[in-house]
């Protein structure tokens, strides 16, 4: 779930040629899970839900070239050589998220088309600006990414059924509960394994969080339980029972020397199970 840091050195080699695509998965799959999970619970198809895609697609692979760009501007003294590319493939990103988003104008009511694009706008401005900081690790950040991204399936709503249905507001609130959870689980490992390179102990403060936020999940479990919601229950006990054993595993040095790409296809796996479950909970 965390982001990475793009890293560019001061001395290149050789010419090469550079591609600006999306490269965290972790944020790929807050952005289309929703989408996807949407898509199937509106009942219909419209062509709109294509340009919602590719809205969603070009606008997450804009940021690493606009990072550059911000960095040629405001913090690198000499000129790099990604930065030509990066011109290329922003102003790319920007003709398909500008036709993408008349096709979604003239299928969305203005105010709500207004008010997302505002919001991405604004989003956007803040993830150039603590990327330019190399500040993209941090956790308040990537929180509040996870439920940016997740407000994907608000604008697929939209665009299928052209307004904002009910159950879309509950599936974005339980898809950033999750994503938080796994957020502060993931945290909580790096700081195990940085611990065991030393002989201070793991600092305890993102297991915590990440505790607090399993029992927030647990509440909203049996809230859902109690208004007889019972596969969004079990998608929510299945998500606390699978970061409670990742954080029991945390304590095992062992088990902490799995490759993060491991325990990324394991997060991976877990969010699918539990979309699916919200999925048929939300039907």
């Amino acid at each position: 779930m965390a982001t990475e840091s793009a890293v560019f050195g001061t001395v290149r080699p050789q010419k090469r040629s550079t591609w600006f695509l999306p490269r965290e998965h972790g944020a790929t799959a807050m952005l289309f899970t929703p989408i996807v999970c949407a898509a199937i619970l509106s009942h219909t198809w419209r062509w709109s839900e294509l340009a919602t895609v590719t809205a969603a697609f070009a606008a997450l692979a804009a940021k690493d070239p606009m990072v550059v760009l911000a960095r040629q501007r405001f913090v690198w003294k000499q000129w790099h050589e990604e930065t030509s590319a990066a011109m290329r493939w922003f102003v790319g990103w920007t003709v398909l998220l500008i036709l993408s988003g008349l096709v979604l104008l003239a299928s969305w009511p203005f105010k709500a088309t207004a008010a997302l694009g505002l919001g991405v706008a604004v989003f956007s401005v803040l993830a150039i600006a603590i990327n330019v900081r190399n500040r993209q690790r941090s956790t308040l950040f990537q929180i509040a990414s996870a439920a940016a991204l997740s407000s994907s399936s608000l604008a697929t709503s939209l665009s299928a059924t052209g307004k904002i249905a009910p159950w879309c507001w509950w599936l974005w609130l339980l898809l950033a509960l999750q994503a938080t959870s796994g957020i502060l689980v993931v945290h909580a490992r790096l700081d195990a394994r940085i611990a065991l390179r030393s002989t201070a102990p793991a600092r305890e403060n993102y297991r915590r969080a990440a505790q607090i936020s399993l029992l927030a999940l647990a509440c909203a479990a049996v809230i859902a339980t109690a208004f007889h919601h019972g596969w969004i229950a079990l998608a929510l006990f299945v998500a606390i029972l699978g970061y409670a054993y990742d954080l029991h595993r945390q304590r095992n040095a062992e088990a902490l020397q799995l490759p993060l790409k491991s325990v990324g296809q394991r997060a991976l796996a877990l969010s699918s199970l539990y979309a699916v479950l919200l999925i048929i909970g939300l039907w």
